[in-house]
């Protein structure tokens, strides 16, 4: 056979191996949803409980796992938050590396460990009744963590923003972004907070009614679009700001109270243990670069399309006095400042 047939047959190969594996990824993630939403479909929401608070953890890198033990720990204290559920999206990971760590130290008790049927990002907002048995969720990422009082607080907010007879409440974060149209390429783009208005809030810390999440996993509606987050391993926040300015008619609100660190904010210095290497440049937004923006500025104008209308809305202020600029604190020259401090 000739070289150059060789090498063709190789690639023909190579791609029916990741055709093949897209297509069993899709099918395990499919199997989750579905058994998640039947056991949804099952829950009495009147007897989840409106007092705590019940915190999603998702991890990946193995890298990671240090810093995750000790964010897992420090959720697990905090008065207000009844449970600690850490999904497991990486496969891959040996169970005695992920429970017990190569210095034998664990997850503390109150931490439930849960793995992923696979690394699909809608494994996230599955509704999980089994181990949420509260009426609110804090959605957060692996390298983020809020004192105490600034847990609180989001929570308090939360609660006050609720409106029973009227449907689920605004999401409620610490870090806001926004979309607006670009008229010269004709679609949506993605942007940092615009001054005085934003339209969502990230999942590096996200508080939302238990409810979003059987409406994102289990909508038929919104099959396409979760096919959008799977197929660009990225948006699932985006679509779940979709999904709950839909169902509020209200966009989120932005809170500002107490400190929240951010190992993961690429505007960490060398000596904050996040430089190459570390925990800083394994997320998403870190190794993206402007390709990571502008893959979510598709993601809007892509959801926008398959729901065929456009449910953000923007906010236009916080509960408390707050500074311009980004909440999370980052370690420049040895001290903790905010990361957007000069």
């Amino acid at each position: 056979m000739p070289p150059r047939s060789y090498q063709l047959l190789l690639l023909l190969l190579l791609l029916l191996l990741v055709e093949l594996a897209c297509v069993a990824v899709a099918a395990r993630s499919e199997g989750e949803e579905h058994a998640a939403c039947a056991a949804a479909n099952r829950t009495d929401a009147a007897r989840l409980r409106a007092d705590r608070l019940t915190v999603i953890l998702t991890g990946y890198s193995e890298r990671r796992l240090p810093l995750l033990r000790a964010i897992a720990g420090a959720y697990a204290e905090h008065p207000l938050v009844l449970a600690v559920v850490l999904l497991w999206c990486n496969p891959s990971t040996p169970d005695r590396l992920l429970l017990r760590g190569r210095g034998g130290i664990g997850f503390p008790p109150r931490v439930a460990v849960r793995r992923a049927a696979s690394a699909s990002l809608n494994s996230r907002f599955l509704p999980r009744p089994s181990d949420v048995r509260t009426a609110a969720v804090a959605v957060v990422d692996d390298d983020v963590l809020p004192d105490a009082a600034a847990l609180s607080f989001a929570f308090a907010t939360w609660q006050q923003h609720q409106r029973p007879a009227a449907g689920p409440g605004p999401l409620v974060g610490f870090f806001p972004r926004s979309h607006h149209l670009d008229l010269a390429r004709g679609r949506w783009a993605y942007t940092a907070a615009q001054p005085g208005r934003y339209s969502m809030v990230l999942t590096k810390l996200m508080l939302l009614g238990t409810d979003l999440l059987r409406t994102y996993s289990c909508s038929p509606e919104l099959a396409a679009a979760r096919a959008v987050v799977d197929r660009e391993r990225n948006c699932e926040d985006i679509l779940m700001n979709f999904v709950a300015a839909e169902a509020s008619g209200a966009g989120p609100v932005l809170v500002e109270a107490g400190g929240v660190r951010d190992w993961g904010d690429p505007r960490n210095d060398a000596g904050a243990g996040g430089g190459r290497g570390g925990v800083r440049d394994v997320g998403l937004s870190a190794t993206g670069g402007l390709g990571h923006w502008e893959k979510r500025g598709r993601c809007i104008t892509v959801f926008h399309r398959l729901l065929g209308r456009m449910p953000l809305r923007y906010s236009y202020g916080k509960v408390v006095e707050a500074t311009t600029g980004e909440q999370g604190l980052c370690s420049k020259g040895g001290r903790l400042v905010r990361c957007d401090h000069e």
